[in-house]
């Protein structure tokens, strides 16, 4: 277990490294076998270990038979080449986006920077700028908050704050554009950002983590917006299913349904994890209630593989298909000692992002008929926020 050099930096790191070793440290190594980890279905894709031979003939036969570089090779699908290349194009597109002149419009009839910036100013004024909750009314009309009554009021309370920040900081790039107040660093950020249609960053401060461009990002923040507004007309009761890739902070969901099956079994806080089950149904009108045990959340994406929702297990990813859209899964709350992952279950990181790394939340039990081993070398996550 011990790993050398710098690139072990959390636990997924080792037990993907700890994956590599246990698929390459075995005596089938000595004899021909398939070097390319768990590759059952590129079967023109192949290195063999050639048997045991000189040092010379060794390198003679990796200069031969690896003829080019595949993502094949290190266990991943092939779509995941397609999703370097695009990062790589939308990486060098968005540079060249940067480098051209601010100050004049491009064309004939075409907009100046300074007025797109202005007409999104007074767009996205007209669309938020009656948002509100009124949190502390809210508290008062509650007989009992229990734990999830306190996830979606904090939730409230973070968003009263990001509508604030962006009310004021709107209102004054208004007065700078009218003339009545000079321009300041700020309001030239803020200014070049809508312009370019990105989160400004006095915003994405007191926001979520996202990779979404402005546009899209206001959408997915006014369906937010709306979970929030229909469950201030029912606060007693959870949503039937909630759309936990909403939230600000979905671990405190999470928590939430721990902290009420202990409550309601008399169990030890501590003692408890989280469990997932994955239904057969894809949307919210399908389902008849709420969960008797735990509660039912969606708004995941599964990346590097797919879900058969025939059979209820993980499967290899469609060509070109990135993202697979997850049914609705139900989470709850179990004892510890009592969860078994050895056996047909991968233990799957969820982010809230592409991006991972930060953006961890939580890991979701998925079945699987292939080896866990297959789905941690292809890098298979669950994104709540899939842009």
């Amino acid at each position: 277990e011990i790993m050398y050099g710098g690139h072990i930096v959390n636990d997924f790191d080792r037990k993907m490294c700890a994956t590599y070793l246990d698929f390459f440290m075995k005596d089938e190594l000595l004899d021909e076998t398939e070097m390319y980890p768990y590759n059952d279905e590129e079967k023109s894709l192949s290195f063999m270990c050639p048997t045991p031979t000189t040092y010379d003939k060794y390198l003679e036969h990796i200069d031969t038979a690896l003829t080019q570089d595949t993502p094949i090779a290190f266990g991943l699908h092939p779509n995941a080449e397609i999703d370097f290349r695009t990062t790589q194009s939308n990486r060098i597109l968005n540079t060249i986006l940067e480098l051209q002149d601010r100050e004049a419009s491009s064309g004939e009839g075409a907009m100046s920077p300074d007025e797109v910036a202005q007409a999104t100013t007074t767009d996205i004024l007209e669309r938020f700028g009656e948002k509100k909750f009124d949190v502390e009314d809210l508290i008062r009309g509650l007989e009992e908050q229990g734990p999830y009554q306190n996830v979606f009021l904090q939730e409230m309370d973070v968003m009263n704050i990001l509508l604030a920040e962006m009310m004021r900081s709107l209102k004054e790039l208004q007065l700078g554009f009218a003339g009545e107040l000079t321009m300041s660093d700020a309001m030239d950020v803020l200014k070049t950002s809508l312009y370019l249609d990105r989160i400004p960053p006095s915003w994405q401060k007191r926001a979520w983590p996202s990779m979404r461009p402005l546009s899209s990002w206001l959408n997915d923040f006014l369906q937010r917006l709306q979970q929030l507004e229909e469950w201030q007309n029912n606060p007693a009761d959870i949503p039937k299913v909630t759309w936990i890739s909403g939230l600000y902070n979905p671990q405190s969901f999470l928590t939430a349904i721990c902290q009420v099956t202990a409550q309601k079994n008399q169990w030890e806080l501590d003692k408890l994890v989280t469990w997932t089950d994955v239904t057969k149904k894809m949307s919210v009108e399908e389902m008849e209630s709420t969960s008797r045990d735990g509660a039912y959340i969606i708004g995941f994406s599964l990346q590097g593989a797919r879900w058969d929702a025939t059979s209820g297990v993980l499967e290899r990813s469609k060509p070109k298909e990135m993202f697979c859209k997850m049914p609705i899964i139900n989470v709850r709350g179990l004892a510890a000692d009592k969860v078994d992952v050895s056996q047909g279950v991968y233990v799957c990181p969820t982010y809230k992002t592409e991006f991972r790394g930060p953006t961890y939340v939580f890991c979701a039990q998925l079945k699987t008929k292939a080896s866990a081993g297959k789905w941690v070398l292809a890098g298979v996550a669950l994104i709540m926020d899939a842009s």
